[in-house]
């Protein structure tokens, strides 16, 4: 089974702009995929605005995974998501991830907190922004 993780995940929505956003989220999201970021709940459409979103203002980056899990269905790992906004700004949260893959080794959820190490009051909501 080909599993996903979070960096892989990441780079393919955020940095790799040579497949499209469904692409992406095809390769790595089950179709029943569900998202809760700072206690906020998104479903696959939500998450996908979310992502949308971020495209357009984040113009490169890298995740970094500090620790990363996989026990049967359950992912879990520690990473920090450094960003350049297209403003040139930087903004860098660390992340708790707690997940459940599909049988096909796709997030079919995700619970996540985020931490702000770098960035503005008005990056804070970056996790969830649509």
């Amino acid at each position: 089974m080909n599993r996903t993780g979070i960096e892989a995940a990441l780079n393919d929505l955020l940095f790799n702009r040579d497949i499209t956003l469904d692409e992406a989220a095809d390769r790595h999201f089950a179709p029943d995929y569900r998202q809760r970021t700072d206690g906020e709940w998104a479903d696959r459409a939500e998450f996908l605005d979310h992502i949308g979103h971020l495209r357009g203002i984040v113009a490169d980056g890298r995740v970094d995974v500090h620790e990363e899990l996989y026990e049967g269905d359950k992912y879990a790992d520690r990473h920090t998501c450094h960003i350049t906004k297209t403003d040139g700004t930087t903004v860098a949260m660390e992340v708790y991830v707690f997940a459940n893959l599909a049988a096909d080794g796709r997030f079919r959820r995700i619970e996540e907190t985020t931490l702000m190490l770098q960035g503005s009051d008005a990056d804070r909501g970056l996790g969830s922004a649509r």
